[in-house]
């Protein structure tokens, strides 16, 4: 009985590690086609963290636009949605404290 827990137990932890590793090259493949943009998250829609740390999950935003708020999106288009980078909105939120 206990052989088979084992077994059991170490058969789930390979197949955990697998999923974790298709997961990670996702997302490594994600960033190298799409960026932060600040500013233009909807409510409820922002991607993660916020700038102030107020929060550390997605779909936490609680206003539409707010400058601390970021979503992912294409490379290269963040300028033409109204966005700003990462640096633009720590200095826009710096300059309002």
């Amino acid at each position: 009985m206990q052989t088979k827990q084992i077994l059991s137990s170490a058969l789930a932890a390979a197949l955990s590690l697998g999923l974790a590793q298709t997961a990670s090259a996702h997302d490594a493949k994600d960033t190298k086609t799409k960026e932060k943009c600040y500013g233009i998250a909807k409510a409820g829609q922002n991607d993660c963290a916020n700038l102030s740390g107020s929060h550390s999950c997605a779909g936490l935003a609680k206003a539409d636009a707010s400058t601390e708020e970021w979503i992912y999106v294409d490379k290269g288009s963040c300028k033409g949605k109204g966005g700003l980078s990462a640096d633009e909105a720590k200095a826009k939120v710096k300059g309002k404290k």
